[in-house]
């Protein structure tokens, strides 16, 4: 793919692989805060609409059992962009991604990210865009 004459750097992508998390942290309630947390005192973002998916509210023989796809999935929309975040009940794994044409500090947020999640490793990578 070629670059487009006079496009610059755009924002960048944070992409972020956390393991042997706390999965008791990965409910609707503490996602929530975490999102909360991360645009308003970390990325410094104004925080817009938030949607869930997962198994609440779903009957018991409905619900997710494979490892890869059971957990609460979250996209917190941004004024720039938006955060999306996977959790993985039975890997105790997170997956985040941060996009944002606005600047903000990927080792920040991935050291909160990390923290908040009683993380044992993770993973972060940058991407930039434009």
């Amino acid at each position: 793919m070629q670059k487009t004459e006079g496009q610059g750097h755009y924002g960048d992508e944070l992409i972020l692989d956390l393991s042997g998390c706390n999965s008791a942290m990965f409910t609707r309630s503490s996602i929530r805060e975490f999102l909360e947390t991360l645009c308003d005192d970390i990325l410094r973002m104004e925080r817009h609409d938030l949607h869930f998916w997962d198994d609440e509210g779903v009957p018991p023989e409905e619900q997710q059992t494979d490892p890869r796809t059971k957990g609460t999935t979250a996209i917190q929309f941004i004024l720039t962009s938006n955060v999306t975040i996977h959790t993985l009940d039975l890997l105790g794994a997170v997956y985040i991604n941060v996009f944002s044409c606005d600047d903000f500090d990927p080792d920040k947020a991935a050291a909160f990210a990390s923290e908040f999640f009683g993380a044992q490793e993770y993973r972060s990578t940058v991407v930039p865009r434009g």
